[in-house]
């Protein structure tokens, strides 16, 4: 294992004592006991006092093939924050939350509830949110001479898989998109299946375009509604070896109906943990393995549950490459973290850091260096700083979706984050049908777009053909 060399003025041995202590309290249900913050106070009194917080709003600019596929739903994801904590060592780390996409958004009341604290102790407080707390860790473990990892327990894996990511696209995007990730070393790609995409136009292009060992994990977000349907075409799409996961493929408290997709297809089947009560998940083995977020404490309680139960997950922490850098370090100290992660940082022109993360093979090493192991790109910092928004960014949007037959429905955003999702998972889009194309119909500032999109903003809308 790696030795990691302390700064010179502080004890290593208080350190990892101090920071090991916050590492095995947030396995328990209870935050830090007294007898935590007794044992790390004489240390982080003068070196881990929070000093300073500070907040930079980036609008991230999507490469341009998920820009036009992005642009139809969510927008919003290109806004990000940058916090950057400063301790009474003088020693600054950062962190990152995706503004309209992440499981906790620091507010101002949480960052004066850090002020002046003990790093090492509020760093575990999931309630602290992304950035902040990634912030706080990144902070602790640069003070300390140690890699986040070393925070968190025993590095087990010394590297980490890592998948790219696209939401739904045509299938000419699709294939193109798999290509340049496998071009750039990925063995793995996360999207989305669709009832307005053909589906099975995208496998056939896909696999056209990637060899055999490039694997497609297929989320579905309930679309495909009912074992009954959904397995024919599962199987259908499982004659391409490209397919190697299938997410959420239906509802995932249908337990009899996960339990069907599981006996019947190839693939492992992946749920987002806590929906059903893991409890009932492992008991009645609705799924293969899991898909794992939220904050440091969770990962940690999640990944330990996982490891009982033997079951694999991916870590879908969301963001830049700040972001993806702290999905790697919690990659190399869970056991059961196999499965490619989803950071989605492929989607972005730029990914903040000094030096970008490498895949080599499908994979990327986990870093032994302080923090988060990289450094900021500031000048990328200064080029895309902005005004924080508001309130998330909501332009007007109108999507056609296309058959052979010559129908057409338009849905238009309705204040709703996934409207289009939502409008799928009630089974009010025609179902899975071979020929089926979307598009962004761009405002041309006539009459006709104007009344088009005030119909579809009320829900589907059909034009032509027969319904």
């Amino acid at each position: 294992m790696p030795r990691y060399q302390s700064l010179n003025r502080i004890s290593r041995r208080d350190l990892m004592k101090a920071g090991l202590l916050g590492s095995a309290s947030c396995l328990m249900a209870d935050h830090w006991t007294s007898l935590s913050r007794a044992a790390t106070w004489h240390v982080s009194d003068k070196w881990f006092r929070v000093l300073k917080v500070d907040r930079t709003t980036i609008k991230l600019p999507f490469r341009e093939t998920p820009a036009r596929n992005m642009d139809r739903e969510i927008p919003h994801w290109r806004w990000t924050e940058v916090i950057e904590i400063e301790l009474s060592s003088g020693v600054t780390g950062f962190g990152e939350t995706l503004l309209y996409y992440t499981w906790g958004v620091p507010d101002d009341e949480d960052i004066r509830r850090v002020l002046g604290k003990n790093a090492i102790e509020v760093m575990w407080d999931d309630e602290s949110g992304a950035g902040l707390q990634m912030a706080l860790f990144d902070a602790v473990a640069r003070t300390s001479g140690v890699p986040i990892h070393a925070l968190l327990g025993t590095k087990v894996h010394e590297t980490t898989p890592v998948a790219w990511w696209n939401i739904d696209t045509s299938v000419e995007d699709m294939a193109a998109e798999c290509a340049e990730a496998h071009r750039q070393g990925y063995l793995a790609y996360k999207s989305k299946g669709r009832p307005w995409f053909d589906v099975w136009a995208q496998m056939e292009a896909v696999a056209k375009a990637v060899p055999e060992s490039f694997h497609i994990a297929l989320d579905f977000n309930d679309t495909l509604l009912d074992a009954e349907r959904g397995i024919p075409i599962l199987k259908e799409l499982e004659q391409y070896p490209q397919i190697a996961i299938w997410e959420t493929p239906i509802f995932q408290d249908d337990i009899a109906g996960n339990q069907a997709i599981r006996r019947e297809c190839r693939a492992p089947v992946a749920m987002h943990y806590g929906k059903p009560d893991p409890l009932v998940a492992i008991r009645e083995d609705v799924c293969d393995g899991f898909v794992v977020g939220h904050g440091a404490k969770e990962l940690l309680q999640t990944g330990a549950v996982a490891a009982m139960a033997d079951k694999p997950f991916w870590l879908q922490l969301v963001g830049s490459g700040i972001t993806a850098a702290w999905s790697l370090q919690f990659g190399g100290a869970l056991t059961h973290a196999t499965w490619p992660a989803v950071n989605c940082h492929q989607l972005f022109e730029h990914d903040l850091l000094a030096e970008p993360i490498k895949i080599e093979a499908g994979f990327a090493n986990v870093p032994d260096r302080p923090g988060l192991g990289f450094e900021l790109n500031r000048d990328m910092i200064e080029r895309y700083r902005v005004d924080k928004p508001q309130s998330r960014p909501d332009p007007p949007r109108l999507i056609e979706t296309s058959w052979p037959d010559g129908r057409r429905m338009y849905i238009a955003n309705n204040g709703q984050v996934n409207f289009m999702l939502t409008e799928g998972q009630k089974g009010t889009i025609p179902y899975f049908e071979r020929g089926v194309d979307s598009r962004l119909v761009p405002d041309d500032g006539s009459p006709q777009w104007k009344e088009l999109y005030a119909a579809a903003r009320k829900g589907p809308h059909f034009v032509g053909g027969e319904r």
